[in-house]
This record gives C-alpha cells, structure tokens and sequence, in this order.
C-alpha cells in the first residue's frame, strides 16, 4: 500500500468512465504504472473506470491527452475519452473559446463545447475493408467488416445486438490473427432512424457502456454497406445516443462528456 495523495476527476461520456488527472504542472509520476492503473480503475477497490486519461502541456495545441486503458496499456486514441477531455479543459478554463485544438497519440483533434455539450474531429477512417476473408459468421450475423479510426474495430452487423453474446464472440473477434496488434469488436443493428451498438474493447477486456471510435467505425462501415447515410444516431448500451457526421475526411463525434465528481484519492 502506498499513500499518495493526489486530486481527480471522475467523467462518464454515455456510460464509457474514466479517471482524469490535470498533469500540466504535476506529471503523472507512479500513476502510469500499469498496476496502478488497474488498481484505480478496479470497481469495488478502486475509483472505478474504463480508463484513465492525463492532459499535459503540447507545443503543437491547446493540450494534450495522454489514455490509458484498464489494463495498463496505452491507446493512441479514444473517442469518449476525448469528449471528456473537451468538456473538462473547457470547464478547467485550460483552453480559452469554445472552440480548440488537443493533442492525442494519433494526431490533433479539433473541438467544440457549446451548452455544455462537446464535440470532435476525430482522425480519418483508414484501412476500411467491407467484407474480411477468413472470419466465419455465426447465426444472427450478416457481415463483418473492419475500420481503423485511430485504433483498430472490426463491425459486425447483426439481426439484434441484444441476442450477442459479446463476450465469448467479443474475445473470439478480438485476438483474430487477421489483426495483429488486436481489435476493438463492435457489434451494430438497427436502421437509419437509430443504430444500435455494443462493444468489446480490446484493454478493458469486456463489455463497455459505449465506444466513441467504435460508434464511428459502425458510421463509416454502415455507409460502405450503402445501408444509410451520416450523420447516424447511435443508442449505446448505456441508453445514450452519440451522433456521428462524416463529411470531408474527418468525421465528427458529438455526445456526452459529464464531470461526474472530483475528489482525491490517499493510497493505492
């Protein structure tokens, strides 16, 4: 056991949770060791969350956010995460208008906080393959394709999410050999009134209450599929909506990013 004290802020953005740490002037220290993560992350014994998330200082924007997932390992992106992260540096007053730029392992994300309601330019779709050779469907599946959106998510369309059983299918997509570095596994039915999602995220190692990157992987996959078009609303397993817009190369997320509360923790 050891005591630390040290303040933060517990955010929800549709029911994807994290611990977030201002590191600007007080760097992360023994909190990016991946036993503390999972420690602090741990439900019951910890603070509780699907990850943990520190904004420090950029030279190339108004700040940077460093994530974590549950496990330990590092994520170049996550979308939840980033909204969260908008709406804290906005309330923090760490950036100045209601619109900025942040930093993240994949490249810059352009936001907006307008109503207490953030939004992001998350970066290009990439690697999008409508049909993957080699994965068998299972009954109540109709495809499965794949989208890098800063990280890896394979999207299956199925007849109703609420039949999956995520995660023994989860785990199986998720170590498929076809993606070596491991994907996130999204699984999406519904119409173009409202999708509904469910994810396995690789890191957490489960079911989580929402994806944004995932819900975006669903947005661009749903397009090629010619089976709607953007911008889409997607109801999470939380039971709030994110919409995505994809227009240009940048798509754009808009949901929840809420300050649940603020508190310090003594020991780990």
């Amino acid at each position: 056991m050891v005591s630390y004290s040290r303040q933060f802020f517990k955010l929800t953005g549709s029911g994807n949770d994290f611990v977030f740490f201002d590191a600007r002037c007080d760097p992360p220290g023994p909190l990016t060791n991946p036993d503390v993560i999972a420690r602090l992350c741990a439900r019951g014994t910890g603070i509780g969350a699907d990850g943990i998330v520190f904004l420090t200082n950029s030279d190339s924007a108004d700040f940077r956010m460093i994530y974590y997932n549950s496990d330990g390992s590092e994520a170049a992106l996550c979308g939840n995460a980033a909204l969260c992260a908008a709406r804290l540096a906005f309330e923090l007053k760490l950036v100045a208008t209601e619109d900025f730029r942040f930093e993240t392992g994949s490249g810059i994300v352009d936001a907006s906080v307008r109503a207490g309601l953030p939004e992001i330019s998350l970066t290009p779709v990439s690697e999008l393959r409508t049909e993957l050779v080699g994965i068998s469907l299972l009954e109540g599946e109709k495809r499965i394709g794949f989208a890098r959106v800063g990280v890896p998510h394979f999207v299956v369309q199925c007849d109703d999410v609420a039949n999956v059983d995520i995660l023994k299918r989860g785990r199986e997509l998720r170590w498929d050999p076809s993606i070596p570095d491991g994907a996130n596994v999204n699984f999406v039915s519904g119409g173009p009134g409202r999708w509904f999602v469910r994810t396995y995220e690789r890191g957490v190692e489960g079911e989580t209450l929402a994806c944004g990157t995932g819900t975006v992987a669903c947005m661009a996959l749903i397009r090629a599929w010619k089976l709607g078009e953007s911008p889409g609303k997607f109801r999470a397993t939380s039971g709030s909506d994110l919409v995505v817009t994809l227009d240009g190369d940048r798509p754009r997320l808009k949901g929840e990013g809420r300050i649940v509360f603020r508190g310090d923790f003594a020991e780990f």
